[in-house]
């Protein structure tokens, strides 16, 4: 049996995931910069081929296990900036992540949504992949998008 493999873009292509294009902002914002070795990204919205595939409050509108891929989508919207900007390999381990959750007024697993970013970095990145992160339930995010992905990553090289 062949070694797993250990860059980012390799074990994207061994669990069938493609990056998709860079999502365009909907704002006056750029979708990532880098500052020494670390890239931040903006806000990320679960957009696929840009479109939203759901709106609404997790709770209430949303259910939480859509919720969940979602913000798995949301995810790879911050890696497809990131590797816009230096490219995926360059990641040596992603330092934070930061998920909001539109949430219902009784909704309270803003954690088990964002954990499908969580999960998902764990599944690229592996041990490289463990992260500190915020989950945070807030009222509304723009255009109505259920979750939102910011992401902060180590790069090799100044």
């Amino acid at each position: 049996m062949a070694a797993a493999s250990t860059s980012p873009s390799g074990r994207l292509a061994e669990l069938g995931i493609e990056l998709p294009a860079v999502a365009a902002p909907v704002a006056a914002y750029v979708p990532a910069t880098r500052v020494g070795n670390q890239v931040w990204t903006s806000g990320q919205l679960p957009f696929v081929d840009g479109e939203l595939p759901a709106t609404g409050k997790v709770g209430a509108d949303v259910d939480p296990d859509n919720a969940y891929g979602l913000a798995c989508t949301a995810l790879l919207n911050a890696l497809a900036a990131v590797d816009d900007l230096v490219g995926i390999d360059k990641i040596e381990r992603v330092v934070k992540v930061v998920g909001y959750v539109a949430s219902d007024v009784g909704f309270a697993g803003q954690p088990g949504v964002v954990n499908g970013a969580s999960d998902l970095i764990g599944a690229i990145f592996g041990d490289a992949g463990a992260h500190v992160r915020s989950a945070v339930g807030v009222a509304v995010l723009p255009l109505d998008a259920p979750v939102e992905v910011e992401l902060i990553v180590e790069v090799a090289g100044a």
